[in-house]
């Protein structure tokens, strides 16, 4: 019988639906434990305000998933690891689980009556700062790093859609990133050769504490249990929080997987579906870079221009879903496009 640890190892070579099933078993079963924590937490007859808050908690995750620096690290890791031919079915598990982890031991530290957590979360404290300015740095510098990949991937798919135009012969490698830019960075992102080192950016993505959905999360979970609901209950709150960050993020990921194999499976007919998307991409994550990167050069050298002090007040959540919007355009434009080709 195969051994666990030798799956593990062997799990690249797995087919991509065997890893599929994999990625989405481990999201249901962050699910189970939320539900089974829950119950275990409650009445025979049940408590509406634990069942409340329990989906509170969930629609809170739900929405955190699709704040733009997720969406820049997954879709911008996504192209990356297909780029350099991989399949990578669980950037955004594990992305997500790496951010929600920060969540959930925060939660953990709140229901054990810790009040470091409560000092975490006040702005102008000295762990607010540091695990601020670590957020903010790591995942400024890996969006920085991945749009300026991404950016030579964009430059390339355009100049071999421009000559495509022209009859000239295309390939795959056409569309990979190549020049001065790619061996610059190749050093920085050496360490991120498989979707499961995608965890440590998440868990550092969330060590700021300075998203409002994470805060009001930790701030509900405080109240909870000044208003006596039972542990277990109270547990599964970030845990039904992680479940659902974990799941749409998945998501996410694959989506974008099909998106880009899609591109780079049929080069000669889908160059300009794979330079937009490859370009939408890269905007974003510099766009995102350019913000996270001037909120930490505001706090941590304590800046008074309104420049810096203007990018640090910016809100990314709510613009997520227009990056969304954009690409699922994208998508089903090209699939429209293809569609009227074959019925020519």
């Amino acid at each position: 019988m195969t051994s666990i640890a030798t799956l593990y190892r062997d799990r690249d070579s797995l087919p991509l639906r065997t890893r599929a099933l994999f990625t989405f078993g481990a999201v249901a079963a962050l699910h189970a434990a939320a539900v089974v924590l829950l119950l275990a937490g409650t009445t025979a007859g049940g408590q509406p305000l634990t069942w409340g808050l329990f989906l509170t908690a969930y629609l809170a995750g739900v929405k955190h998933s699709y704040d733009w620096d997720h969406l820049a690290a997954i879709d911008n890791s996504t192209r990356k690891f297909v780029a350099q031919r991989q399949d990578p079915v669980s950037v955004g598990f594990a992305f997500s689980l790496g951010h929600s982890s920060v969540v959930t031991l925060a939660g953990v530290l709140v229901i054990a009556g810790a009040s470091l957590v409560g000092g975490l979360m006040q702005d102008g404290s000295a762990g607010n700062l540091v695990l601020g300015l670590i957020g903010s740095g790591v995942s400024g510098l890996f969006l920085l790093a991945m749009g300026l990949f991404n950016g030579s991937a964009f430059v390339r798919s355009a100049g071999a859609y421009r000559r495509a135009r022209n009859g000239a012969a295309v390939e795959p490698r056409d569309l990979e990133p190549q020049g001065a830019v790619a061996r610059l960075l190749a050093r920085p992102l050496s360490r991120v050769r498989r979707p499961r080192n995608i965890y440590v950016i998440g868990f550092l993505f969330g060590l700021g504490f300075d998203t409002a959905t994470t805060i009001g999360l930790l701030m509900m979970t405080t109240a909870a249990s000044l208003a006596g609901v039972p542990p277990f209950a109270l547990l599964a709150l970030p845990v039904a929080f992680a479940a659902a960050m974990t799941l749409c993020d998945s998501v996410n990921g694959m989506a974008m997987l099909r998106m880009y194999r899609s591109a780079l499976d049929d080069p000669r007919r889908k160059l300009g579906f794979n330079a937009v998307v490859t370009g939408i991409s890269a905007v974003s994550a510099l766009f995102i870079a350019v913000i996270t990167l001037g909120g930490f050069l505001h706090a941590a050298l304590s800046l008074d221009d309104p420049v810096t002090g203007w990018l640090g007040s910016i809100d990314l959540g709510d613009a997520g879903l227009l990056l969304v919007a954009l690409l699922l355009a994208v998508w089903a434009g090209a699939a429209l496009k293809g569609k009227a080709f074959r019925t020519k």
